[in-house]
């Protein structure tokens, strides 16, 4: 057990590495390991845990910090360590580093008292968290990653170039190209495990904002060009879907006196609109493209049987 000064000094030592980093310099465990009189073991640890969510390399023997990343973004140094590093420390602490923690997370929180209520149904990764910051330093260095890959009946290692994290419908998901095939690829973060970055960079081109602006849920195509669903929605359900459109791409394109209305939106898979679709029956109707209805129907009725 870490005595509470311990954590005080990783801060120290953090902050002082972090800023040696941001000021260019080439660091070497070695000369850091005699610098904060500690073992290069340690150093390796700061390296490789502590600190893997800032974009950091290694070339050669030395660390050096990514170019054009800017840490005055943050209030300062110090804070963008303890956010980092809190989760995995902060239990049983105190001095500098549980102060400091703590006020951060108060800030965050604001556990005191909180007028605004919201309830977001986002699954629980809090056991992934080693997993996610190596992936964030995969992403941000634009490193390749080899990770072990559960697919239910079998374990496969993949060869990935991992773009971004994200979260549909509550589920979160590593999105990446294959090496292989250059193709964008959706794996659930869970069955992700034994992540390992390798010393290859990687260039992408890629462009995801837009395609995940736009997308309705994880089934989007990037490979097929969006084509149009127009829907017709009951004025019961009206209100609340001009209120939150069903994505960035929804147009109103009439009115109708019943107060019902018709709208379109922009897709690249059927299974993007489908499950709205059935949420909201009776309510809503696809009326353009009919195969898409037809598909809607068709489960209907097994379901109906």
């Amino acid at each position: 057990m870490a005595y509470k000064h311990d954590y005080d000094k990783i801060l120290t030592r953090l902050t002082n590495i972090l800023s040696k980093l941001y000021n260019g310099e080439a660091l070497s465990i070695k000369e850091l390991s005699e610098e904060f009189n500690t073992s290069t073991r340690t150093i390796q640890r700061d390296f490789n845990e502590r600190l893997i969510s800032f974009p950091i390399y290694k070339e050669g023997k030395r660390w050096k910090m990514q170019e054009g990343f800017k840490l005055e973004k943050m209030t300062s140094i110090e804070d963008a360590v303890v956010l980092d590093i809190m989760e995995g420390l902060i239990d049983g602490s105190s001095g500098l580093f549980s102060s400091k923690a703590k006020k951060l997370l108060s800030k965050i929180k604001n556990e005191e008292y909180n007028p605004i209520y919201t309830k977001l149904d986002i699954e629980d990764i809090s056991d992934k968290l080693a997993e996610v910051q190596q992936l964030e330093s995969a992403i941000k260095s634009k490193l390749i990653i080899t990770c072990t890959y559960d697919f239910g009946s079998y374990e496969k290692e993949l060869r990935l170039k991992a773009l971004k994290i994200a979260n549909y419908e509550g589920f979160w998901y590593l999105l990446s190209l294959d090496t292989k095939d250059g193709h964008l690829k959706k794996y659930y973060l869970k069955n992700i495990s034994g992540i390992k970055l390798l010393e290859e960079h990687f260039e992408s081109d890629i462009s995801l904002d837009k395609k995940l602006d736009n997308a309705l849920s994880i089934w989007f195509d990037e490979t097929v060009k969006p084509f149009e669903v127009k829907l017709l929605v009951s004025p019961k359900i009206a209100k609340y879907l001009k209120r939150k459109p069903i994505s960035n791409s929804q147009k109103i394109l009439d009115v109708k006196e019943d107060g019902s209305i018709e709208l379109s939106i922009m897709i690249t898979h059927e299974m993007e609109i489908m499950p709205l679709v059935k949420y909201w029956i009776p309510y809503i109707k696809v009326l353009e493209p009919s195969w898409i209805r037809e598909l809607v129907e068709e489960d209907l009725k097994k379901y109906l049987s």
